[in-house]
């Protein structure tokens, strides 16, 4: 027999599901379709900030006083109940200061992901269930396929442009058991869900997208660091040692990056220099040419597996960045750590971010990244 798979929308039978509605687009219009599906629809907006002013102001975030009210609007033209939730000091504490501590550990950390994990599938999912919920329902770019058998997969959404499946590759079966992406089974670009906001009369329709950290408001992450932990000044040096200039802070660089260093001496032979290593123990920042950036294997802890976690060393896809491509990889998990080695060089890799891996569009599972081998002598 020919397995159909479904998802959690099309369910046999009408959920009673918790829509988490930012005041954005997405999530309005993802709640409406739930709604629309059949399902017993309650809207709640997530007040991450005790005080919302010190979040992104105007139309470009997701923690705003702005931002509960145009939720709210939503929820009255979709035509469901709606609340406000309080989790600022849960999100304080997982998101902000794990966000600053990896930064002061020379790391980088991705916020979104975190979120995902602690706020949105942990905090909100287990008060959703306590109070006899179903499923929570997101805005995500993002497919959970129900097969035959029962069990669930993670899938990367329809539209590629659109996937967001790299930030939910912490989700874990308990998790996709109770998750609902509206979004990610049809393919529809953003155009098409604004058109579908403006056609249901949601006044979101237009508000612009969020793209940056929604808990630094005004975008300036380097800012926002030295506000919390305090200026120190350091050595910029190159491969050699030799120190090139000086930095406020190693917290405020990231690897890879080639802007902002503040190098007045040229590199020999004129190319552009790039962070390679960034050490808080010394509080040193070590550049050097995009050659010696080449990473061809990593090591990765505390791996999530959406389903089993994988059995033997295997062939994937790996995605190592939120807006990244994908990249064929070996990879094995040894006594809780993931093994990778990558068929061709990557750049860019850091410690602190997540690698997840990827059979075709089913996502297999995520870990964060502890160390990298590079295809030039380590810095």
């Amino acid at each position: 027999m020919t397995e159909t798979p479904q998802t959690p929308l099309r369910a046999q039978r009408p959920l009673r599901v918790l829509a988490a509605m930012s005041g954005g687009v997405d999530s309005a219009v993802a709640a409406a379709r739930a709604a629309e599906a059949g399902h017993d629809v309650t809207g709640v907006h997530l007040a991450l900030s005790a005080n919302p002013q010190s979040f992104r102001t105007g139309a470009r975030g997701c923690c705003t006083i702005e931002d509960s009210r145009d939720a709210r609007r939503a929820a009255d033209v979709i035509g469901i109940p709606f609340y406000v939730w309080d989790l600022a000091e849960r999100f304080r504490e997982d998101v902000v200061e794990d966000f600053i501590a990896e930064y002061e550990a020379g790391r980088t950390p991705n916020p979104c992901l975190r979120c995902n994990e602690k706020i949105k599938f942990a905090a909100l999912l287990d008060k959703a269930l306590a109070l006899g919920f179903d499923a929570v329902v997101t805005g995500h770019y993002a497919q959970v396929i129900v097969r035959e058998d029962g069990t669930r997969e993670l899938h990367r959404a329809s539209d590629m442009a659109k996937d967001q499946s790299y930030v939910l590759g912490v989700l874990d079966d308990r998790q996709l058991a109770h998750a609902m992406f509206p979004l990610g089974d049809t393919v529809t670009t953003k155009e098409e869900i604004r058109a579908e906001a403006e056609e249901r009369g949601l006044a979101v329709a237009k508000k612009p997208d969020s793209h940056d950290i929604c808990f630094i408001a005004d975008g300036d992450t380097q800012g926002f660091l030295a506000d919390r932990l305090g200026k120190a000044e350091g050595d910029i040096v190159d491969e050699s040692g030799a120190v090139l200039g000086t930095h406020e802070g190693a917290y405020g660089y990231t690897i890879g990056q080639r802007k902002g260093l503040r190098i007045g001496t040229p590199a020999p032979d004129g190319k552009p220099r790039y962070v390679l290593d960034i050490s808080p123990v010394n509080n040193t920042v070590t550049v050097g040419p995009a050659a010696a950036l080449d990473v061809t294997a990593l090591t990765a802890i505390k791996p999530r597996w959406c389903g089993a976690a994988p059995s033997g060393p295997g062939t994937y896809t790996a995605q190592l960045r939120a807006h990244g491509g994908e990249t064929e990889v070996r990879a094995e998990l040894v006594d809780g750590t993931l093994n990778v080695s990558f068929t061709e060089p990557v750049r860019g890799v850091a410690p602190g971010q997540a690698i997840v891996l990827y059979d075709g569009t089913r996502v297999v599972g995520s870990a964060t990244i502890a160390t990298t081998e590079r295809a030039t002598a380590a810095v």
